[in-house]
């Protein structure tokens, strides 16, 4: 079947649960989206708000101090909120973006030079005791390696090992640094070997249908185009320029003139962030006004499915920073219930 992008667009937000919110708790729609990115505290809170019926934000907190929900370092190298399964699977599968991240980065400098083996132990030897606050570590970690700064260990340290980052981080307007803890002691777990093939099922699940360069812009791991093409239970599309996209049998493929509901996001959603085009839901030139030079400028206004504004949180309100084009009557009503429903949210 040759899909238009405005089917893409509305297939996409049908899968998201954009067009229409759904009764489900956050840890379903967590694991549903295969994680949230989190490496900042308010955007996973907003994501869920914009898919759920009906959303209490302390519900993740309760998640994350039982250990149910867990934010860790997994897909493109970013902090994810994450269902316990999946922190215990999903690390496994990213652990070659996490080498390459060793590979270049600035922050980890020349300590990636130090014996993997030896580092290893002493991380061991480390958290035999429990959990460490970033800056304990990098410093106790500078005691053995004393060539090489706390910090360039501390990155060094979480690329290297599958670390979660403990509550109070990421709690509903909880307070405190990152406290580290290696999952599998948090989780009281032993890591899992991830099921690739099955992942990419739940990816084309929630941001189908899609590409192997889709995927891996949604994972940052490599060589899934010839898996995917090699998947035989998968069902191919094509783009309006031919291109083939993958699907698991079955999904639906929604009509591009369905209704799309104003949405009000956070700066790093989902939608954003997992196709290689960027472009299911904004035009470049929009999007050119989101993206500055070292990241997303405010948070997204999708208008008829589209990018059409930006927003932030000021003072526990919403800010509408700029709209991109005039709206209509009926969606300036949608968007001033969408204020009003985020603003409720903040002032929980």
């Amino acid at each position: 079947m040759r899909l238009t992008r405005q089917a893409l667009n509305r297939t996409l937000l049908h899968r998201q649960h954009l067009l229409e919110r759904v009764d489900a708790t956050p840890a379903a729609m967590v694991e549903h989206l295969v994680g949230l990115q989190a490496q900042d505290n308010l955007p996973p809170y907003l994501s869920l708000a914009a898919r759920l019926t009906a959303f209490d934000p302390y519900d993740v907190t309760r998640g994350l101090e039982d250990a149910s929900l867990v934010r860790l370092l997994v897909m493109r190298g970013t902090i994810h909120l994450l269902v316990r399964d999946d922190a215990l699977s999903l690390r496994q599968w990213t652990r070659p973006v996490h080498d390459r991240e060793i590979k270049v980065s600035q922050s980890i400098g020349p300590a990636r030079e130090i014996d993997r083996s030896e580092f290893d132990a002493a991380l061991g030897e480390l958290f035999a005791d429990g959990p460490l606050h970033q800056k304990a570590l990098g410093q106790a970690l500078a005691e053995r390696f004393p060539e090489y700064s706390p910090t360039q260990l501390g990155q060094l340290a979480r690329s290297t090992r599958a670390l979660a980052q403990l509550p109070p981080r990421g709690t509903w307007k909880g307070s405190g640094g990152v406290v580290y803890q290696p999952v599998e002691a948090w989780l009281e777990g032993e890591p899992t070997e991830p099921d690739v093939p099955e992942i990419v099922r739940r990816y084309l699940r929630a941001f189908g249908p899609a590409s192997g360069a889709d995927a891996t812009a949604w994972s940052a791991v490599t060589g899934l185009a010839a898996l995917m093409k090699g998947m035989d239970d998968l069902e191919r599309h094509e783009d309006e320029n031919g291109k083939v996209l993958y699907d698991v049998p079955g999904a639906p493929i929604v009509d591009g003139e369905a209704p799309a509901p104003v949405r009000l996001l956070g700066v790093y959603d989902n939608v954003w962030l997992s196709h290689a085009g960027r472009d299911r839901v904004t035009e470049p030139e929009n999007r050119a006004q989101w993206m500055g030079p070292n990241g997303g400028l405010a948070a997204p206004i999708l208008v008829d499915g589209w990018l059409e504004g930006l927003w932030r949180p000021a003072d526990g309100r919403v800010e509408v920073v700029t709209l991109m084009r005039t709206l209509t009557r009926s969606e300036r009503g949608e968007l001033d219930e969408e204020v009003a429903r985020v603003e409720a949210l903040l002032a929980c």
